[in-house]
């Protein structure tokens, strides 16, 4: 009877937990619409301000002069690690992490050991994961999810072009998981500054950019209004892909828990019927034995 009991308690402790991811699916659910609608709007904004860039920075000499456009001997790396605050989404934070190790290890191992590397959080995941080494540690901005707008993420962006343009770091890359859908996301790995033209251009091809451009007032103002805010804007779409990102793989991971939860209840429920059977019929062997003891 004490097995039985002990197997009652987890059959109600397993409906409990199912109950609970269930809840926490729907909750992703509904916030995954939202962050999708969001990164969805912005994508083809985000993708034509670059594309006019990369056309500006291909007809004039003037953005190459700009100060988040200077390219310098990397010498200092500045990598900017966007996660969440929350945990129960898969492997979406464990990727980030794994991949700025990664990074560390194999492509900026040179100016790490000479400790020229830092690492800015957003996500109190990867600030907790990373604040552990003092060394490598820069600084973090996990409040940016309480209030997520183009205003606050400008701010962030601000600080990281004014670190740049005053040659604290020589570049500055954005590791974050791109929103594919709620089942699939991809961690990128993004130059953030310095601002370059795009791969056709920089590899010497043929861009489809046309560079007949006429500027009006100049190319000096309008050069320096369109460089800060594609910067803005490249960031504030890294964080909305992993804010959608995360929302998609919480209920993704959800979803999955809760269907294992389904299974581990039918094995539950499978193991108490043979063992309440088995007690049923022991117990009724017991009485009929006493009976034909009594009948002897």
């Amino acid at each position: 009877m004490g097995a039985l009991k002990e197997v009652r308690i987890r059959i109600a402790s397993v409906i409990s937990t199912q109950q609970i991811t269930k809840a926490m699916k729907m909750v992703s659910a509904a916030k995954l619409r939202r962050a999708q609608d969001a990164i969805v709007r912005l994508r083809p904004y985000a993708s034509k301000l670059k594309e006019i860039m990369e056309n500006v920075s291909q007809s004039s000499d003037v953005a190459q002069g700009n100060a988040y456009s200077k390219v310098r001997s990397v010498n200092k790396v500045l990598i900017v690690a966007i996660a969440s605050n929350r945990g129960l989404c898969g492997a979406f934070n464990s990727n980030i992490i794994r991949t700025v190790n990664r990074m560390l290890r194999e492509q900026y191992q040179q100016q790490n050991s000479a400790g020229n590397v830092k690492v800015f959080c957003i996500g109190k995941k990867v600030s907790d994961y990373f604040a552990k080494n003092k060394k490598l540690f820069l600084d973090q901005r996990n409040d940016i999810y309480n209030n997520l707008t183009f205003e606050n993420v400008s701010q962030i962006a601000s600080h990281l072009m004014d670190e740049f343009a005053k040659e604290n770091f020589d570049k500055v890359v954005i590791v974050y998981n791109q929103f594919k859908n709620a089942a699939s996301q991809y961690v990128i790995e993004e130059t953030l500054m310095p601002l370059q033209p795009g791969a056709e251009q920089s590899a010497g091809k043929t861009s489809k950019a046309k560079s007949d451009y006429i500027f009006e007032p100049n190319a000096e103002e309008i050069v320096s209004e369109l460089i800060p805010k594609t910067i803005r804007t490249q960031l504030y779409k890294a964080i909305l892909d992993s804010n959608a990102s995360e929302h998609g793989a919480r209920m993704t991971a959800m979803h999955k828990a809760t269907e294992n939860a389904g299974d581990m209840l039918k094995e539950l429920r499978l193991s108490y019927n043979k063992a309440r059977q088995a007690v049923i019929t022991r117990e009724i062997l017991e009485i009929v034995g006493g009976a034909e003891a009594l009948k002897g």
